[in-house]
């Protein structure tokens, strides 16, 4: 078995930590944070504060990939977080009233999925984590740099653990760097004298306002969770404990929509949405928190087909990050740490073939979420920025308007289109299974989902302006 060594002790960090522990490995969680989760739910929203996590108290949401993998790799997780009072989200309840055939399916449990607020996902997760007999979580310990060691390829720096901030040299036989977006990996590894590794990245452009309440029950679901209105889109998710929260989010150039941080601003557009007003229905929890500057990125530590760096590698932000309004940061990064234990059970004491190893089977299984993100991301964001200017927006890509029309007409269809949506699968896995093009394609002459209820671009900025 292995020393292994996770930078970053939020909700990927201590997941991989978990799984790699499960397989035997004596693993070390290093968190710059130095405050433990609260004992109760009610405290790890209201006062646990974590400064290395920017959108702490912004939306998150777990889909029912999180669930699939957490229920393989680390039984036992999703009781926990019922036990700390997380929801469960069923979008096949109901069925959109179009589609005629409403017999259930036998492996319709597989898309539902518990969720709630970061927060209390965090602290059920930390509670996991201290309990693990191999995992070792030690909080106030920030990371600095990485130990390098004798190469395992010829040219190529092999890293044989970490330096902290405390002058602590901490070995180990791979090092997971799991700090998220904000993560200083490529510093630490041109200071070893590492060839760059490959990194897309722009900024997403969108800027997002949220609000959180409470009540006796959660708001009934009437229209999309994440609903595209001109120029601006609203995103409404349950939590736990009878929380939820409402976000509008657009173009961080719109600058009327900065409007949105006076609460009665944000009550009297949301109020004008027909299918999210009722989602208002409570007490207030928070202000309005406002947050921007969210950057799109890739870094591949496999450039030309050889590993910059062995000994070491990124997971879930700290190797992508996206938009969050889909919500599948954590979701994705559940299954990016899935394929690292994977691939550490064959390849662990072998560090080229590790890193070799957990490049394809992210390219494979992971890098095309991103890829299509961005690729929603680009489309959305141009057609915002059309409808704020007054013109035609681009038009939409027919694949996507044909797999949505036909969803809300064929049971199998809306099923498979959840899949997409759940992170369970990719909509070119979808669209390759037998008889489902023909599915679609019956559709073909069919009218598309209507746009969502709410203000034109007018009306939204007299609302915005009151």
């Amino acid at each position: 078995m292995a020393a292994i060594v996770v930078c970053g002790g939020g909700v990927i960090g201590l997941c991989a930590g978990m799984m790699l522990a499960e397989d035997g490995h004596e693993v070390t969680v290093l968190e710059a944070d130095p405050d433990g989760a609260p004992p109760t739910t009610a405290a790890a929203w209201d006062s646990w504060n974590r400064h290395g996590v920017a959108q702490f108290r912004q939306p998150h949401n777990l889909f029912a990939r999180f669930r699939a993998v957490a229920d393989a790799e680390l039984p036992g997780l999703t009781d926990r977080m019922l036990a700390a009072g997380c929801t469960w989200v069923d979008y096949l309840d109901p069925l959109p009233p179009s589609i005629e055939d409403r017999e259930p399916r036998p492996d319709d449990d597989r898309i539902r999925f518990v969720t709630g607020r970061r927060p209390v996902l965090e602290a059920v997760v930390a509670a996991a984590a201290e309990e693990h007999p191999r995992l070792t979580l030690r909080r106030g310990v920030r990371v600095t740099g990485l130990v390098a060691g004798a190469a395992a390829l010829p040219g190529v720096p092999h890293v044989v653990g970490v330096r902290t901030a405390g002058g602590e040299e901490i070995r180990a036989d791979l090092v997971v760097d799991a700090m998220g977006r904000r993560t200083p990996n490529a510093d630490w590894l041109a200071e070893l004298g590492a060839r760059p590794a490959h990194v897309e990245s722009e900024d997403s452009g969108f800027v997002y306002y949220t609000r959180y309440f409470t009540g006796p029950e959660l708001p009934r679901r009437i229209g999309r969770s994440l609903a595209p209105l001109g120029s601006i889109s609203l995103l409404t998710l349950p939590g736990d404990n009878d929380t939820w929260s409402v976000t509008v989010f657009g173009p961080t150039r719109d600058a009327p929509l900065k409007a949105l941080r006076d609460p009665d601003v944000f009550t009297r557009l949301v109020t004008a949405c027909p299918l999210q007003a009722h989602w208002l229905d409570g007490k207030p929890i928070t202000d309005v928190l406002a947050m921007a500057g969210i950057l799109d990125r890739y870094r591949r530590i496999v450039v030309d087909g050889e590993p910059v760096v062995t000994g070491f590698v990124p997971i879930g932000d700290a190797w992508a990050c996206t938009n969050p309004s889909a919500g599948r940061g954590i979701s994705v990064g559940m299954a990016h740490a899935q394929q690292l234990r994977l691939a550490a059970r064959d390849h662990l004491h072998r560090p080229a073939e590790l890193v070799g190893a957990f490049d394809e089977a992210t390219e494979r299984e992971v890098t095309p979420f991103f890829r299509n993100q961005i690729a929603a991301d680009r489309a959305r964001i141009a057609e915002m920025d059309a409808l704020r200017a007054g013109e035609p927006p681009p038009p939409p890509d027919p694949r996507q308007v044909g797999l949505l029309t036909a969803a809300m007409h064929d049971a199998d269809v809306f099923r498979g289109l959840l899949e997409i949506i759940t992170c369970l699968a990719q909509p070119q896995q979808v669209m390759a299974r037998p008889g489902m093009a023909e599915r679609v394609a019956r559709f073909a002459d069919a009218p598309p989902p209507p746009p969502t209820p709410g203000p034109d671009r007018a009306g939204l900025l007299a609302l915005l302006a009151g």
